[in-house]
């Protein structure tokens, strides 16, 4: 025979794409194997792991002859990165070399081979299922270790391999014979279970702060972006952390989604994002780890937290050119990144919690002496610019709670799960309002969807049109106002805007400069 193709595939930036691989082999002649196709390093070295891994697997090492290999990864225009190739390289050769006869039509082939023959787990197993799925291949293998993951995406069937003697095992027998490696057939609604999804911290828990909760409830409701301003210590980050506890389910399409986004950056450790993604990076973060970017560029923490919460504590320390990079994704939901090597956009539509203090020491406009200059105040307090502030929907202040409720048990406050189910009402009237449009929440909606589907009563609108003159709101803020009314009115099961509504939704505007 001496060609072979076999296929396999790989993730660039967040994008599968399949890839096949065709061997040459030519007899009688001076030893020699090369991969062409714009390999990287560790593609080049998989001459050795896969030429030891062949042989310790029972054949002949494509070392041991005399012939010349010529393996292609094709396109050859893509740059070819990662250990992904390596069962398909070995496959392709043993083909090629007639060592083993098998059909490799419609199967994709994917996994790490050691010097022994056995597969490591992989990266980016879910984006590589669909994409085999999409361009209508029937089978996948892949290291054991992936098959829960690509076990996901229906209609197509999964293999867990241990090793290559064990597929090679499987591949030469025939349909009567065939050795049943380790093929998943469960539906994957079925392997999540939401019930177990406890918080760690419960709005119960915390002290106080009515109107902090409030304000929180509202913004996951509407999936609105918050700021919580306040002295420190007054509890700020924990209700952030606790936020997570009342947004509602990912629907399994935002499962899929968020973990294949997880899974191409590496950090899902093979298991299922089923609850909304919590991201706190540090206020001394790059620029290029919180918005996303490099020489070939990688998703940042604002598509990282894709379907969930970006919490940016101490928010004016961060650098200044990554708050004003939050333009985009807070507009648009997505992130564009241009390189020299490429460009790409990333999806990060998530909820941003920011929390900071009146000023560097954080008492100002408390009992508390502030140590702070007015130069140091203002300049502090310029590190947001207008444009940030207008795109955070909501600002609640945070302020010293009683030491005397702190020591008070209160068998009242509501808990997270009490919570959710008030959010999951709200978020079910928002899907159903928006099922013919681009998003499903209020804050999702464009100056078209407020026209034709949020009518307001002629006193709404008066009390809107005079509280927007009073407040010179911009005609971003004057459409979130809206947006937050109604969320409020969704919340109170409320069909059409009140009044009320838009006097709460202003209450949520920045009192001042920050």
């Amino acid at each position: 025979m001496f060609f072979s193709k076999v296929h396999s595939a790989q993730t660039n930036m967040l994008k599968a794409y399949i890839v096949d691989i065709e061997t040459d082999i030519t007899k009688k002649t001076l030893n020699a194997f090369s991969i062409v196709g714009l390999p990287d390093k560790a593609i080049e070295e998989s001459r050795d792991r896969v030429s030891a891994a062949i042989k310790n697997s029972g054949f002949k090492s494509p070392k041991s002859r005399n012939q010349k290999v010529i393996t292609s990864l094709a396109p050859a225009n893509i740059k070819k990165e990662g250990p992904n190739f390596d069962l398909g390289i070995a496959l392709a050769y043993l083909l090629a070399s007639e060592d083993i006869i098998f059909d490799p039509a419609k199967k994709i082939f994917l996994g790490e081979l050691t010097l022994d023959g056995k597969l490591r787990k992989i990266d980016g197993t879910l984006s590589l299922v669909r994409e085999a799925k999409k361009q209508g291949f029937e089978e996948v293998y892949l290291p054991l270790e992936n098959t829960e993951e690509g076990a996901l995406i229906k209609d197509i069937k999964i293999f867990g391999v241990k090793n290559l003697a064990q597929l090679i095992r499987h591949l030469n027998l025939t349909d009567d014979e065939q050795e049943i490696i380790c093929e998943l057939k469960k539906s994957p609604q079925t392997q999540i279970e939401y019930k177990n999804l406890i918080p760690e911290i419960d709005f119960a828990d915390v002290k106080g702060q009515e109107s902090a909760k409030r304000g929180l409830e509202i913004a996951a409701s509407g999936g609105h972006n918050i700021a919580m301003y306040g002295p420190p210590g007054t509890g700020k980050s924990m209700l952030a952390k606790a936020f997570r506890g009342i947004l509602p389910h990912l629907s399994f399409e935002d499962i899929l989604e968020t973990t294949s986004i997880h899974s191409v950056a590496g950090i899902s450790q093979g298991d299922l994002v089923i609850s909304p993604p919590f991201r706190s990076p540090h206020h001394t973060a790059s620029y290029v780890s919180v918005v996303g970017g490099g020489v070939s560029p990688k998703p940042g923490e604002v598509t990282l937290a894709h379907k969930g919460i970006l919490f940016l504590d101490e928010f004016p320390e961060f650098e200044k050119r990554s708050i004003e990079a939050l333009r985009q994704p807070l507009e648009d939901g997505t992130v564009n990144i241009s390189r020299a090597k490429g460009t790409a956009t990333f999806p990060a539509d998530f909820i941003l919690i920011a929390t900071m203090n009146p000023c560097p020491c954080g008492n100002y406009g408390t009992k508390k002496e502030c140590i702070c200059t007015p130069t140091q105040i203002i300049n502090y307090q310029k590190k947001l610019s207008g444009p940030i502030i207008d795109r955070i929907d909501m600002w609640v202040e945070v302020s010293n709670i009683e030491h005397s409720k702190l020591s008070t048990k209160d068998e009242n406050l509501e808990k997270s799960q009490d919570i959710q189910k008030r959010v999951a009402q709200a978020r079910e009237i928002q899907i159903k309002r928006f099922e013919n449009t681009k998003t499903n929440t209020n804050s999702g909606m464009s100056a078209k969807d407020i026209e034709t589907l949020i009518p307001l009563s002629p006193k709404t609108k008066e009390v809107l049109i005079s509280s927007a003159s009073r407040l010179d709101l911009s005609a971003r803020a004057y459409h979130k106002i809206i947006k937050l009314a109604q969320t409020i009115a969704d919340l109170n099961q409320i069909k059409e805007i009140l009044p009320e509504h838009i006097l709460e939704a202003l209450q949520y505007r920045p009192k001042k400069t920050y």
